[in-house]
């Protein structure tokens, strides 16, 4: 589903990524780990094609992104890619339906298509009877959840999330990392998670560790798509 190979990245003098190559396979949930600095988001947000690489290519659902214009990477980010942030990022004038339906609105669906698709993510979510409620009106949870089937109301291949359970309480964190895995198991999805949630590190497919730029090469994953155990 991810294929990178040689990614180099700088800003000004400071490279923050110094040749990463991963492969991640199609229905993964996969963790990014580290301490701050390590170019845990600097990754995330190449996969996501919001930047470029300054070497290497990135392959995301078949697609070689590396060479695509700046129009065909926004078309392609919003038809093959969700995005969950930390922070929910809900527009506060539009109920929760709406917020979901904007990013099928930009990929140019119909309104009756895009109403069905968010009415089904919130009936699977459990935020059903919250669909005319505006965001002031909902829990952190309940927002957070509103984020995630925003995420998927185009049906995306891949979900990135950057500390999604960050500004979450316990209970909300335990529900919305169970909710990762019961959404891969419907719906397919490859999740690439960067979190500093050790508990949510340890419950995903595979764990992979950066530091200064690199991989760490003790990373290890056991898959549910492939049983054996191999080293990044």
């Amino acid at each position: 589903m991810i294929n990178i190979q040689g990614i180099t990245k700088s800003f000004g003098n400071l490279q923050v990524l110094k040749g990463i190559d991963l492969h991640i396979g199609k229905g993964e949930i996969v963790s990014i780990v580290g301490p701050s600095g390590a170019g845990k988001t600097t990754l995330l947000q190449i996969i996501g094609t919001l930047d470029r690489p300054d070497s290497g290519s990135v392959t995301v659902d078949g697609i070689n992104v590396s060479g695509l214009s700046t129009n065909k990477l926004s078309d392609f980010r919003n038809r093959h890619i969700g995005f969950v942030f930390q922070f929910h990022q809900l527009l506060p004038e539009f109920t929760a339906l709406e917020n979901i339906m904007i990013p099928a609105f930009i990929a140019g669906k119909g309104r009756s298509e895009a109403k069905a698709r968010a009415e089904e993510l919130l009936q699977f979510l459990g935020l059903a009877d919250r669909a005319n409620h505006k965001p002031n009106e909902l829990s952190g949870g309940e927002k957070q959840r509103v984020a995630v089937a925003r995420a998927l109301v185009n049906e995306p291949a891949v979900i990135l999330a950057d500390e999604p359970s960050g500004s979450l309480d316990t209970k909300n964190k335990a529900e919305l990392h169970q909710l990762f895995f019961d959404l891969r198991d419907k719906f397919g999805q490859t999740f690439v998670i960067v979190t500093h949630d050790e508990q949510l590190a340890a419950i995903t497919d595979r764990t992979i560790h950066m530091k200064d730029g690199l991989l760490m090469p003790e990373s290890t994953i056991t898959s549910p798509n492939d049983p054996t155990t191999t080293t990044v």
